[in-house]
């Protein structure tokens, strides 16, 4: 409906072995982050490391950051607040390593009746999460996310050929490590809503690319003449207005959560934040550029067999 930008004659697949290389340093980067975060390291969150949730119900409604000041005098500085403003409660997430050194409830109650004095409170319940439950929440968490790239690669590969579904997979793969790895270095807490974002990227990432291999389809078909190379960087300049109208409002829409969306939903908008770049990086420079290696690979082991056919 809308042309963001006219004709364009980029060579996206020119630029492949530079983007390779690139690639392979963010993506060495989130291998190491994944190890770490299996064995313990980062910066993990309760629902990973272990920790304890506790509810409570005021009388009256009190202000978020008053609330976040009150268990920072108190020395809870790593605590996390969720507001359920219409009940008048707030959850506080607390790591293990704050809940191990005292009274829990104890010390919350104190805190709290000290800075709202005026107005009286009861916690409703509180939880605690202990390592096995982490532990098994990062295997689940890993079985998810491998479980839905080996459903793309059967999915792309249905829909168009093999080498699609294994460019496509790859580049997923590829996305979701670099995010990874970014987040690590960044420190940010690495929770299931972590994870729920990882998931996100991929989904988003899979219908740019989607998308661009349509295109590529259509082109091998009418563009006989025309060189593999010159198809497939054809049909990338051929999507690039539509997919930056794409990226371009998913942006906007997630930066309206990150700078709106308060603190509980922030980590989550800023890693989608990073998958867009990440995934229209990889559509372009990644995705497509692996179906020209497979190609050229193919070609050569033709004409490697030809060559030992005339030998022999």
């Amino acid at each position: 409906m809308l042309t963001f930008i006219k004709k364009t004659d980029i060579d996206f697949i020119g630029k492949r072995k530079k983007c390779f290389m690139l690639s392979l340093i963010l993506v060495a980067i989130g291998v190491i982050a994944l190890v770490q975060i299996s064995r313990g390291g980062g910066n993990l969150g309760i629902d990973f490391a272990g920790g304890a949730a506790i509810q409570l119900k005021f009388d009256q409604a009190i202000q978020i950051n008053t609330a976040r000041k009150a268990l920072e005098a108190g020395g809870f500085n790593d605590a996390q607040i969720q507001e359920i403003s219409s009940e008048n409660k707030i959850i506080i997430r607390l790591k293990k390593q704050e809940i191990d050194k005292l009274n829990i409830r104890g010390k919350i109650k104190e805190t709290f009746s000290s800075a709202f004095s005026g107005n009286n409170f009861v916690i409703e319940s509180s939880t605690e999460i202990g390592p096995t439950i982490g532990k098994k929440l990062q295997g689940d968490a890993v079985n998810a996310i491998i479980f839905s790239l080996v459903l793309i690669i059967a999915y792309i590969a249905f829909r168009f050929e093999f080498r699609f579904g294994i460019a496509a997979a790859i580049a997923t793969f590829h996305d979701v490590f670099v995010v990874l790895g970014i987040l690590f270095l960044m420190n940010i807490e690495i929770t299931l809503l972590t994870v729920t974002a990882l998931l996100t990227i991929a989904g988003y990432s899979l219908n740019d690319t989607v998308v661009i291999f349509d295109r590529i389809r259509e082109n091998l078909k009418r563009r006989k003449k025309e060189s593999y190379e010159e198809v497939i960087n054809r049909s990338i300049n051929d999507n690039l207005s539509r997919t930056l109208i794409t990226s371009l409002t998913t942006f906007l829409a997630v930066g309206a959560l990150f700078i709106f969306g308060g603190e509980v939903i922030h980590d989550f908008a800023l890693s989608v934040l990073l998958g867009i770049f990440v995934g229209t990086y990889s559509s372009w420079f990644i995705a497509s550029a692996l179906l020209v290696s497979w190609q050229k690979n193919q070609l050569k082991k033709v004409q490697s067999k030809r060559i030992l056919k005339r030998a022999s």
